[in-house]
């Protein structure tokens, strides 16, 4: 799904991800390319308790911004989490190795590139599946 997704942003945003912590490189941060905002963060290898499960393991999540009317609704603690490590009330983790789908990560990815640039709007249409 990682894979997929980082597609989906070049292609529909372009782009690229950015490193800003030396000391962490498994974390990578989406920028809106106007604003500079942060819509997205990749926390590669993340520790499942760090989402608060108690399987052992690691995994990749991505934290999205979102609206605060949507947050508590959308968290299941199956596949969507109280974001980690960021505003609880604006943010989302979603747990990429997890059963969230390719629609609904891309609906939540767009809304979060929107919240930080409200004249956003993808370059291209979703990709939808036949």
């Amino acid at each position: 799904m990682k894979s997929r997704w980082l597609g989906y942003i070049l292609d529909s945003y372009g782009v690229e991800p950015d490193h800003p912590f030396p000391t962490n490189p498994h974390t990578a941060v989406f920028r809106n390319i106007r604003t500079r905002k942060w819509f997205a963060v990749l926390l590669e290898q993340l520790p499942l308790r760090c989402l608060g499960l108690r399987e052992e393991g690691t995994a990749d999540v991505l934290n999205l911004k979102c609206d605060p009317i949507m947050t508590h609704s959308l968290i299941d603690n199956r596949r969507i989490f109280h974001a980690y490590h960021m505003n609880k009330e604006h943010w989302i983790s979603v747990l990429l190795d997890g059963p969230v789908t390719e629609d609904e990560l891309f609906f939540l990815t767009d809304l979060s590139y929107r919240l930080v640039d409200q004249t956003a709007k993808p370059r291209k249409m979703p990709r939808r599946k036949a």
